[in-house]
């Protein structure tokens, strides 16, 4: 039987901007979302990885789908319907990115639980999910029941990465995040996430709670500070440090899913597709797989756009960065 690393979720379409004397002049056009940025990136890394989701049938949902293709990713599990595409238009104020969305009633919202085949829970060896796919329509349900029903079959991996301006309804959207973190084994949550969450309340001590309800592994990334890690093992609270590699930036889009991605890479490599596995893993084994998750980040902040690398570069710019982490 073949198995697959599987990212369900928001599948859209990124308008950057061109900026010309200070102004948006124009944009050009990524395929982009959360879980989409984050298969792209394993597949790159040479895993079988599959996508999970709706695909409208207009030109970006069209466009969407050539593209879940050309990267080498299994999308038979991409179901089609007559629905527009998510639009998400960056912009960059102050120095950081800002968010439009336009995606009521879009495609990627309408996943069902009827509509998950029983070869995905035979086949998936770890699900990864999260993203903006967890406020909108009937995908919320659908990918929290997805990770139900893996767990303890698969590694289940789950990164909120919330944008306040889309929560509508607060206190719903805070109860799918509860569900989604007592149901996943790795958990990784950004200082802005924590910020949302819980104002005011240390991100570390924060992250560290999070091992009381759920996962085995919690991952706090806090930007050019590295990434900080939380790991429940043999009854005690291990931490590791990872710091943020030395790059010229020239977009930080997708960043947090490059490093979803390398750092999944990474475990799949070890062969740590369980819960069991994640908790048991040595902690030099999991520093180093932190640090391809950081350096798989660093390389996507040195192009615009969710643009993850492959293997050979990610595996030179490791060699040349030896001296870090």
């Amino acid at each position: 039987m073949e198995h697959k690393l599987v990212c369900l979720g928001e599948i859209l379409m990124d308008f950057l901007p061109l900026p010309t004397a200070g102004e948006v002049a124009g944009f050009t056009l990524h395929p982009g979302g959360g879980p989409f940025n984050v298969a792209v990136g394993l597949a790159r890394l040479g895993h079988p990885t599959a996508f999970v989701g709706k695909v409208g049938t207009d030109y970006f949902g069209r466009r969407l789908r050539r593209t879940v293709r050309a990267e080498g990713i299994d999308d038979r599990w991409l179901l089609d319907v007559a629905a527009p595409s998510t639009l998400a238009f960056v912009t960059v104020e102050a120095g950081e990115p800002g968010f439009a969305f336009y995606g009521e009633g879009a495609a990627d919202s309408r996943l069902t639980r009827d509509e998950l085949p029983a070869e995905l829970f035979a086949q998936a060896t770890m699900l990864h999910f999260g993203g903006i796919s967890l406020l909108r329509g009937t995908t919320p349900d659908t990918a929290l029941a997805a990770a139900e029903r893996l767990q303890g079959r698969a590694l289940i991996a789950c990164n909120p990465n919330i944008r306040p301006q889309l929560v509508r309804d607060g206190h719903a959207y805070t109860a799918i995040l509860s569900r989604a973190v007592a149901t996943c084994d790795l958990l990784t949550l950004s200082s802005a996430d924590v910020a949302w969450l819980a104002p005011g309340v240390d991100p570390l001590e924060f992250a560290t709670g999070q091992l009381e309800v759920g996962p085995i592994l919690v991952i706090l990334t806090k930007g050019a500070d590295g990434v900080t890690s939380f790991r429940r093992r043999r009854g005690a609270i291990e931490r590791i440090d990872m710091p943020a590699f030395p790059v010229t930036v020239a977009d930080t889009v997708g960043a947090g899913d490059a490093f979803s991605a390398g750092l999944l890479a990474a475990l799949a490599s070890d062969a740590v597709v369980s819960r069991a596995a994640l908790e048991a893993l040595p902690a030099e084994q999991l520093r180093a797989a932190l640090r391809q998750g950081v350096a798989t980040a660093a390389l996507a902040c040195t192009r615009p756009g969710a643009d993850p690398p492959r293997s050979a570069e990610l595996a030179a710019f490791l060699t040349a960065n030896s001296q870090v982490g």
